[in-house]
C-alpha cells in the first residue's frame, strides 16, 4: 500500500473509531453535556461509572489521537512533501491531536482519584476536591483540549481546504466542505469561552453539529485519498 492510501486509510479508521468510542461515552456518561455540569454531579456520575467508564475514556483518547499521524503524513501523501504550508499545517494538526489527547487522558489518570476522594470524603474534603476538580477541568479540559486542541485542529483543516481550492491537489468539494465544517467546529468555542467569560455568546448546537461535520469531513478526506489516482 502506498503512502497516499495508507494516509487515507488512517484518516478513515481514526474517524470511524472515534465515532464509535465517543458514541459509547455519550450513552454511558452523557458526554459532552456533562462537561458543563457542577463538580458534584460530574464526580458522582464518574464514580458510579467505575472501571468500564475509565476504559471508555481511554479508548476515546487514543482513537482521537490516531488522527495526528495522517495529519503529519498528508503533505507527502499528496506529493507535496516540500510544501512549507502543508508541512506547517501537519505539525499544527499533530499538536492539536496531542493537546486533545492530554485533555482526554486526564479522565484516566487524574479524575478517578478525585472522584474516589469525593465519594468517600466528608463535607470539607468534598469542597476541597470540588475545587481541585474545577481547576484541572478548566486547565486540562477547557484550555488544552477544548480550546487549543480544537482551534489548532480547525487551523489544520482550513489550511488543507484552502490548499485544495488553490492547487486542485484535492477535489474542489473537499475544499468547500472543509471550510464549512471548520467554521461550524470553530463556533463551539463560544461554549468553551463561556466557562471563563460569563455571558459569552453560545450557540448550543455548535458542539454537536461542528464536531460531527468535522469528523465526517475527515472521513471524506480519507475516502478521497483511498480512491484518488
Amino acid at each position: 500500500m502506498d503512502l497516499r492510501r495508507a494516509t487515507g486509510g488512517l484518516l478513515l479508521v481514526a474517524a470511524a473509531a472515534f465515532a464509535v468510542a465517543s458514541s459509547v461515552l455519550s450513552a454511558t456518561f452523557d458526554w459532552p453535556d456533562i462537561l458543563r455540569e457542577p463538580a458534584p454531579v460530574v464526580l458522582e456520575s464518574f464514580h458510579a461509572g467505575g472501571t468500564s467508564l475509565i476504559v471508555t475514556w481511554f479508548a476515546v483518547a487514543w482513537t482521537y489521537a490516531l488522527v495526528g499521524l495522517p495529519m503529519l503524513l498528508l503533505a507527502a501523501a499528496l506529493g507535496r512533501g516540500t510544501d512549507p504550508v502543508l508541512r506547517a499545517a501537519g505539525a499544527i494538526g499533530a499538536a492539536s491531536a496531542l493537546l486533545s489527547l492530554i485533555g482526554f487522558l486526564r479522565w484516566v489518570f487524574v479524575v478517578p482519584a478525585l472522584a474516589t476522594s469525593w465519594a468517600g470524603g466528608d463535607p470539607a474534603t468534598r469542597i476541597a476536591v470540588e475545587a481541585a476538580w474545577t481547576a484541572q477541568h478548566q486547565f486540562g479540559g477547557a484550555l488544552l483540549g477544548e480550546h487549543l486542541g480544537q482551534v489548532l485542529a480547525v487551523a489544520w483543516s482550513v489550511t488543507v481546504a484552502v490548499v485544495a481550492l488553490r492547487t486542485g491537489v484535492l477535489p474542489r468539494w473537499i475544499g468547500v466542505t472543509g471550510l464549512i465544517a471548520s467554521l461550524l467546529y470553530l463556533l463551539n468555542q463560544g461554549d468553551v469561552l463561556a466557562t471563563a467569560v460569563p455571558g459569552f455568546g453560545v450557540w448550543e448546537p455548535a458542539g454537536l453539529i461542528g464536531s460531527t461535520a468535522w469528523g465526517l469531513w475527515i472521513a471524506a478526506l480519507g475516502v478521497t485519498l483511498l480512491r484518488r489516482r
